[in-house]
């Protein structure tokens, strides 16, 4: 089963540089439903993520799989 993070665009002059989002703690956040990470990624950055609802601007934030072949590792493994 893949596992989704969060990644948010900090910097317009060089929109191809993205950072992983990480809790208070310093630790990556990961989720295993995307739905889920997808709620958590509006609540963190409602703002960003009203915008490219109205497609105003380009994509600031996204939701990405962490490992997306993790399936099948797991197939190779059993």
């Amino acid at each position: 089963m893949p596992t989704y993070k969060l990644q948010v665009q900090d910097d317009d002059a060089q929109p191809q540089n993205w950072r992983d989002v990480k809790s208070a703690g310093g630790q990556l956040l990961v989720f295993n439903e995307e739905p889920l990470a997808r709620a958590e990624l509006e609540q963190l950055f409602p703002v960003l993520v009203k915008l490219e609802k109205f497609a105003a601007g380009p994509k600031r934030t996204r939701v990405v799989v962490v490992n997306a072949y993790s399936d099948i590792d797991d197939e190779k493994e059993s």
